[in-house]
């Protein structure tokens, strides 16, 4: 059943990608604004069919934003597809920090342009680290939160990438605070994987680093933050696939 049901879900996800393209093409030239409501709609569409194709809700832990006056950073354990998408539906409007390959993309690319998410080289220095950090100051002047995965690429369930440094040049740079964020998506969405389990997905939001840290203090509390609540969710969703 579960391969009939992800083929169904993986058909709509297509038709309904397709579709809001497609209809949304006049939006390349609309404000910024637009777009990003367009794509929390598309967001809606696919988690509904998520729901009903597939049987995968989400419920979230803890505080989105403890002060919604207060700009935040939030830095997001990266399992699968599942949170790029969820995000846009759980949080509040943000720029994402993506690889700068994504906005190369034809027409997807052009929507994220739009939306003004704020690209990285993967091999970021110097020059193009000082302009990714003035675009995203501009997003954070204009109200905007921002949203970054410090792994840099989706890992399986259980396992740990290398924390890349990007994430502490936002946070010293723009003396923000970031909300670490945990999940067990990828138990359910796998990176790679055909396949999607019926089941609960957990997305937990932790306690905020305040601004002022050190590189060193910074990075381990983040990556201890994000590693320690993602496997507790992870070995809590195992035990109870082995009571059932």
């Amino acid at each position: 059943m579960i391969p009939v049901r992800s083929a169904v879900f993986s058909l709509g996800l297509w038709l309904v990608t397709l579709a809001a393209g497609v209809a949304c093409l006049p939006l390349l030239v609309a404000p910024r604004g637009a777009a990003f409501v367009v794509a929390g709609l598309w967001a809606r569409a696919v988690l509904w069919l998520l729901r009903v194709a597939a049987g995968i809700r989400h419920r979230v832990v803890g505080c989105v934003l403890p002060e919604s006056e207060t700009r935040y950073i939030f830095a997001v354990k990266h399992q699968s597809a599942w949170e790029t998408i969820a995000f846009l539906v759980i949080a509040p409007p943000f720029a994402a920090i993506l690889k700068e390959e994504l906005k190369r993309i034809p027409v997807y690319g052009w929507f994220l342009n739009r939306a003004g998410m704020v690209p990285i080289r993967r091999s970021a220095r110097d020059a193009a680290l000082r302009e990714m950090l003035r675009n995203a100051r501009a997003l954070v002047d204009n109200g905007r939160h921002l949203l970054i995965m410090p792994e840099g690429t989706r890992m399986p369930p259980g396992r740990t990438g290398r924390y890349h440094p990007g994430v502490y040049a936002l946070y010293k740079y723009l003396d923000m605070p970031v909300v670490p964020v945990a999940h067990n998506a990828g138990l359910f969405w796998p990176r790679n994987g055909f396949l999607k389990r019926p089941g609960t997905i957990a997305i937990e939001f932790l306690e905020p680093i305040a601004p002022g840290q050190d590189r060193e203090s910074f990075m381990a509390t983040l990556e201890d933050r994000i590693e320690t609540a993602s496997r507790r969710l992870y070995d809590a969703e195992r035990a109870e696939r082995r009571q059932t």
